[in-house]
């Protein structure tokens, strides 16, 4: 087991270290986002509806910030887009605690979110530039357990905070770890210049790629999304649904979203190090799929309410763990270094739309049919992604067959 570890960590970059460092810092102060719609309900008296409507703004700026961050990284370059994004995203978690009426609500976490999310595509190209092309799948994941390491932490201090200090003090930790992890960026990943790519003769005769007419990547970006929006109730309506219905306390809930992010920091790697190569990653895609939707089917089951909580997070994380990882290497390896920042941009836009979507829905599907309803919805939609990323496997093989 000790040399499973070993391997499946060593041969990374020092500069795809340096970039988790950043990550974990900057998620430790996750603590906002998780307790959003509990925020909005609660304290400010929100209806599950407005609470769905304000994480919908959320969402508009994060396809924005995605569209806008992947465009000025393919011109610019990813150093300071990262530093920027983190650095003002900061500002604004401040900001947003001093906002508490519907529209400006709605207006502020529009912003915050579309500089938030300009960060994305810049560290997917980052962390395509850092990493040797054999270990990109294990760069990502190191990336990812430093993010979930990060967030493993970040709820647990959050409930603690919520119930002990306040709500405002969650946006005041967020914002002042953004900033941490913004000036973190510039001591430990100084700016270097980037040698000018030369460009062959022969390629200027081949026009690039463009990811907006790849077909079949626009479709696994489109099956991406909806297994998205499935995944991203985690964050919105199950932290509402385990506080009232449940009855679990913030920082209970708070512990269990942190066990996801535990987790996946212990298991990850070694995962991906073991699976990596050895199986198509479009399948592995497809079982993480299918074990998300089984995350929320979880509910249905008459458990105890702790145990229904960790049974869904267990599912969910093993999820998360074979999705996620190979589906960002997917997207990688169809770009090139020339159009990365569209492909990337696309990528982390179906995250971005499914922010637009999936609170709205998952809350107005809670308040209007009921927990069961909302559970059966989601799960249809992780069942008709992982048929989408079947039938889309069984295509490119063909056109690899009559080519």
């Amino acid at each position: 087991m000790l040399k499973l570890y070993r391997d499946s960590f060593s041969g990374l970059s020092r500069s795809i270290w340096l970039l988790a460092l950043v990550l974990l810092i900057n998620r430790a102060g996750t603590m906002v986002i998780p307790f959003m719609t509990v925020y909005l309900t609660t304290i400010l008296g929100f209806s599950f509806s407005q609470a769905g409507v304000v994480m919908m703004f959320f969402g508009f700026g994060s396809v924005l910030g995605s569209l806008w961050g992947g465009w000025l990284t393919d011109r610019i370059g990813y150093y300071h887009i990262m530093f920027w994004t983190l650095f003002l995203s900061g500002l604004m978690f401040i900001v947003l605690a001093q906002v508490t009426a519907f529209v400006p609500l709605c207006i502020t976490i529009f912003i915050l979110s579309l500089i938030a999310d300009a960060y994305r595509p810049a560290n997917y190209a980052a962390t395509a530039a850092y990493s040797k092309p054999a270990n990109l799948t294990r760069s990502f994941s190191l990336l990812r357990i430093a993010v979930n390491l990060g967030f493993s932490v970040g709820p647990a201090i959050g409930g603690y905070l919520a119930a002990s200090v306040g709500f405002k003090a969650l946006f005041w930790a967020d914002g002042l770890t953004c900033v941490m992890a913004s000036l973190l960026l510039l001591v430990f990943l100084p700016y270097r210049k980037q040698p000018k790519r030369v460009i062959k003769e022969e390629e200027t005769l081949q026009p690039v790629r463009s990811a907006y007419r790849d077909t079949p990547y626009l479709i696994f970006v489109g099956m991406i999304m909806l297994s998205a929006m499935a995944f991203l109730q985690l964050f919105t309506a199950v932290p509402v649904f385990l506080k009232k219905e449940l009855l679990l306390s913030e920082g209970q809930i708070g512990a269990l979203l942190a066990l996801n992010g535990f987790l996946i920091a212990l298991t990850e790697m070694p995962v991906v190090f073991k699976f990596d190569g050895r199986f198509k990653r479009i399948n592995l895609v497809i079982l993480g799929t299918l074990l998300i939707g089984l995350s929320f089917c979880a509910f249905l089951l008459p458990l105890p309410a702790v145990l229904l909580g960790i049974l869904s997070i267990l599912l969910i994380t093993a999820g998360e763990i074979f999705n996620m990882p190979f589906a960002n290497t997917i997207a990688m390896d169809r770009a090139t270094d020339r159009n990365r920042g569209q492909y990337m941009a696309l990528y982390a836009m179906a995250f971005s739309i499914a922010h637009i979507v999936a609170p709205f829905m998952g809350m107005y599907i809670a308040e209007n049919h009921g927990w069961p309803i909302l559970w059966l919805v989601l799960f249809s939609l992780c069942f008709f992604a992982l048929l989408g990323f079947w039938s889309l496997d069984r295509y490119v093989v063909r056109q690899r067959a009559m080519a």
